[in-house]
Parts: C-alpha cells; sequence; structure tokens
C-alpha cells in the first residue's frame, strides 16, 4: 500500500523476507533477530543502490522495516500464545472476544451512535460503538473464559477481555491510520467487500500480543 510502484523489486523482495521472518519469529525466535539485522543491512544496500530521491528513499526504507514488525513479528504471537499451556483454547478466546468486540461495537454504534471516536482516521466509528465493543469483549471474555479454560479465574478473564477490548479497535484504528496514509479504501482485494486480509487481521495483530504478554509476565 505504501511503497510506489517504482519500488517493485523491493516490495516483493521484501515480502519474501517478511515471510521469513515470519517462520524464525514464531518457530525459531533466537534467530529472529539475526534475520532481522541481516535483512535490514541488506536492504539498506539495496536502498543505497537505488535511492532514487534522497529526499524519500530513508522513509521509503522505514515502511519497509515497520511492515516486518508489524505483520510478521506480531502474527508470530499467535504460534507462541498458541504453544502455551491450555493454548489453543486461548487463542479460540481471543478470536472469539475480537469477534464479539467487533459485532457490539458495530451494532451500538449504528444504534446508539452520535460521538465520532477518531473522525481524522476513521469516520464511521463512534465513542459509544468502541464502548459496546468494549464491554463486549469483556462480558464474552467472563462469561466463556472460565468454561473453556477451567482454571482460569475470573479476575484473569475480566483482564484478557480488557487487554482484547482495547487493543484490538486500537490495532483497526492503526491500520485504518495506514490506509489512511496510502491513500487507499481497502488493503487488497481477497475477500471482497471487507476491505482485504489485513483488514480482518488488524485487530488480532494487536490482541494476540498483548494476551500472550499478560499471560506470560502476569
Amino acid at each position: 500500500m505504501l511503497l510506489p510502484v517504482s519500488r517493485q523489486i523491493e516490495k516483493y523482495s521484501g515480502v519474501g523476507a517478511g515471510v521469513v521472518l515470519l517462520v524464525c519469529f514464531s518457530h525459531a525466535p533466537q534467530y529472529g533477530t539475526n534475520a532481522l539485522g541481516l535483512f535490514f543491512i541488506l536492504f539498506s544496500l539495496l536502498f543505497l543502490a537505488r535511492f532514487r530521491d534522497i529526499h524519500i528513499v530513508i522513509g521509503e526504507l522505514a515502511i519497509l522495516l515497520m511492515a516486518w514488525l508489524y505483520i510478521p513479528l506480531l502474527i508470530s504471537f499467535f504460534v507462541q500464545l498458541h504453544g502455551l499451556d491450555h493454548g489453543r483454547y486461548w487463542v479460540l478466546m481471543v478470536l472469539i472476544m475480537t469477534m464479539v468486540c467487533d459485532s457490539a461495537a458495530y451494532f451500538v454504534g449504528t444504534a446508539l451512535g452520535k460521538h465520532r471516536l477518531y473522525p481524522a482516521i476513521s469516520p464511521k466509528k463512534s465513542i459509544e460503538g468502541a464502548v459496546g465493543g468494549f464491554v463486549g469483549s469483556v462480558m464474552s471474555a467472563v462469561l466463556i473464559c472460565p468454561w473453556l479454560i477451567a482454571d482460569t479465574s475470573l479476575s484473569v478473564a475480566c483482564v484478557v477481555g480488557v487487554v482484547v477490548g482495547i487493543l484490538g479497535q486500537l490495532g483497526d484504528l492503526f491500520e485504518s491510520m495506514i490506509k489512511r496514509n496510502a491513500d487507499t479504501k481497502d488493503s487488497g482485494t481477497i475477500f471482497p467487500g471487507h476491505g482485504g486480509m489485513l483488514d480482518r487481521l488488524d485487530s488480532l495483530l494487536f490482541a494476540f500480543p498483548g494476551v500472550y504478554l499478560y499471560l506470560v509476565w502476569f
């Protein structure tokens, strides 16, 4: 979305590097920083040889670096969360909470939304919808999590619901900011009418790391 047409070589080779980074971050995290450092050096040399416009070349390289951190790194937390005790159920819970949050935000926002949440980035989202999504996430966590994962306390379920209810919606806004910057409505054409693949993952990209880090740290 963000790299210009003249950067096709960097774009597609950057995607290939991102796939390698995804595998490293997910299954061999000890090599993740090594691979990231190596790719950064290689692509820095590539941009050095093909700088084109000296005033924007660093910004274009930064876009590529952000893409590696945004998608491969954050998606890897899905695999890491799945590897924890009861990991597959935690993954299922994050999916449930995110879907409930999105649905509640949509229906509450449609019915009651009057105050815009962040019009510069997402004109249709409302504060009322965001609150509805947050409440839906917490309620789904409290109702389902202790039943699905037997040794989970209500307090842990509540905190996880709060994490997903906040980070999931922030992830959605962040992806909307990227699209606004790129002056595009959809991130891709794989899911017509849904905004693209990235629109289906934007909330999860923030929610999975949040839940994983909470469970590991606390």
